[in-house]
């Protein structure tokens, strides 16, 4: 059986759609490029799909990863480009490789995000910035199934900063762009959850819903604080394999032997 990992998007209006949403859209997909899945056992077989750490609906991404199982070997990116071509426009597979390590979902234990404020001047962000990363705890409060929840968001917060700033069209209204690393924690602490924060120590409060994109999510490295990408350790398992067999060719063989 073989393993492919895939690397996909959400972009534009696809933003919004819904981790279900997404799933029932690649089964589709996979049947029409007709791969030759792997499927369960039981009473209702379904395809053997791994989804890992999927970015809440509205948020946009160039960042999500899963792993499906496979009955006949394929090449990586063969597949890649007919899943691509299956999918609708802002449901891009962007990257493909063969699983040769385990453990994708232990190497997703940060994300990147970029967080767009509109009608927010970005001195007033900066200031939000340094407060809430100079507070010892920011208390946010989140709706769940069981009631409202309060929790510490601070502790997952790796990075955060100003990292630019632009106005998109004719228009004159700020805007404020925020970098945000964050660690994937329980319980775990979106984007908004950092945005109720920096109203909680600062009072920021954007006049319009931010626009927030998942830019990376990988191992987190705590010295440099970026975030590595998740694929790498199985791209360099097949560099070595496909390496091996060239270095034993051009190995001399010693006088004297058979």
């Amino acid at each position: 059986m073989q393993r492919i990992r895939l690397r996909y998007t959400k972009r534009g209006r696809l933003r919004f759609t819904s981790h279900r949403d997404f799933q029932r859209a690649f089964e589709r997909a996979l049947r029409r490029a007709e791969v030759p899945m792997a499927y369960s056992a039981g009473f209702t077989p379904h395809p053997k799909v791994s989804y890992a750490n999927a970015a809440p609906t509205g948020t946009g991404s160039e960042a999500e990863y899963l792993e499906i199982a496979l009955t006949a070997a394929r090449d990586p990116e063969t597949l890649r480009v007919l899943l691509d071509e299956s999918l609708p426009t802002g449901l891009d597979i962007v990257d493909a490789v063969e699983a040769r390590t385990s453990g994708l979902a232990d190497r997703l234990t940060a994300s990147v995000w970029e967080l767009r404020l509109d009608g927010v001047d970005p001195l007033d962000a900066g200031r939000a910035v340094e407060a809430f990363i100079k507070a010892d705890t920011v208390e946010v409060q989140r709706m769940t199934k069981n009631g409202v929840r309060t929790f510490d968001a601070r502790p997952a917060v790796a990075n955060l900063e100003t990292h630019s700033s632009r106005a998109d069209g004719p228009t004159d209204q700020p805007c404020a762009i925020l970098r945000l690393v964050v660690r994937h924690v329980t319980p775990a602490v979106r984007p908004d959850d950092v945005l109720s924060g920096l109203r909680a120590v600062a009072d920021l409060a954007p006049p319009v819903p931010a626009a927030v994109t998942r830019l990376a999510q990988g191992l987190l490295d705590e010295e440099t604080g970026t975030v590595t990408d998740p694929l790498a350790p199985d791209r360099e398992a097949a560099e070595a394999l496909t390496a091996a067999p060239a270095a034993a060719a051009t190995t001399p063989t010693p006088e004297g032997s058979a």
